[in-house]
């Protein structure tokens, strides 16, 4: 009995001692994340040898208003980005909707703020003076061409993003998908990494059509003047939600105020407000929530019945 009554003893020591490990390690697990250095990372919307520059000071900036060190890197998509923020290679990320969904999916990335940019009006494609949470895709075409709208697009060539981008791929195959034009399936997809590319593939006959951000035109105004007559726009879509800035789910609470409100200062600041504007053409920062989202998630169904 002496005998039992010490296994006994022993056994609940035991037990105990597993179950505050394992609760031990679960509190452990679940520590809110406050970085000592910042890593930040995003895709550029043009070439990426013009942004390479601009990203020093975008680090300068944050590291003064953060009190640490900021390291600004550029992908080549934005499933890079969230592939590194899944696996906490990066904090922050510079995100499309479609890429910030696609991250919050899979547990590596929840919003933190949401860009704000001129509309822009049309025929001419200039900016207003009305900072806007949206904008639309549009397609263009080649001054002259034969493609007059949508319909005339089957079988032609397109410059396209990766599917990831809102206005370089979703958007608008979601948008013709329900029209009833297969684009993956019934043109001929050209994937290109800049909205300035794809304009200038147009212009240069390349393909005969690309899909971008309204009005990713005037990134190579400086170089073609005369692109806005060159090259013109056959169809808009719907509004799409503005970039995100995204960090990783365990980032604290107290740090996501602290970096929210980094980038709205830097974002309200004159020398600040001109480098997001170069880098991304944004033109300062709000807050959001998941829900603003909904319609990016219903074009991502309709993109996945394309490949069905």
């Amino acid at each position: 009995m002496k005998n039992f009554k010490r296994f006994l003893v022993i056994g609940l020591a035991i037990m105990l001692t597993v179950i505050a490990s394992a609760c031990s390690k679960k509190t452990e697990s679940k520590k809110p994340y406050t970085p000592k250095s910042l890593n930040i990372q995003f895709v550029p919307s043009q070439a990426a040898d013009k942004l390479e520059g601009r990203a020093k000071p975008l680090e300068d900036m944050l590291s003064k208003k953060l009190g640490m060190p900021v390291h600004v890197t550029m992908s080549t998509d934005y499933t890079t980005v969230v592939e590194a923020m899944k696996s906490k290679k990066i904090d922050a990320g510079f995100l499309p909707p479609d890429g910030y969904v696609l991250g919050h999916q899979q547990g590596a990335a929840d919003v933190l703020l949401q860009a704000v940019r001129y509309g822009v009006k049309q025929p001419n494609g200039m900016p207003t003076n009305q900072l806007v949470k949206s904008y639309r895709a549009e397609i263009l075409v080649k001054k002259g061409s034969k493609i007059k709208s949508w319909k005339d697009l089957k079988g032609k060539s397109i410059s396209v993003q990766n599917p990831t981008s809102s206005a370089g791929y979703v958007f608008p195959v979601a948008e013709l998908y329900e029209k009833g034009l297969n684009v993956p399936k019934e043109c001929k997809l050209v994937t290109v990494t800049g909205h300035d590319q794809a304009v200038l593939n147009v212009l240069n006959g390349d393909t005969d059509a690309a899909f971008v951000f309204e009005d990713a035109r005037n990134n190579v105004k400086a170089d073609e003047p005369s692109i806005m007559k060159k090259v013109v726009p056959i169809y808009f879509t719907k509004p799409i939600p503005n970039d995100t800035i995204s960090v990783r789910p365990d980032m604290s609470k107290k740090f996501r105020k602290k970096l929210a409100n980094a980038f709205i200062e830097i974002g309200k600041s004159k020398k600040g407000k001109a480098l997001l504007e170069s880098i991304y053409g944004h033109e300062g920062y709000v807050t959001v929530k998941d829900s603003d989202f909904g319609i990016v998630r219903k074009y991502d169904k309709l993109v996945d019945k394309t490949q069905q």
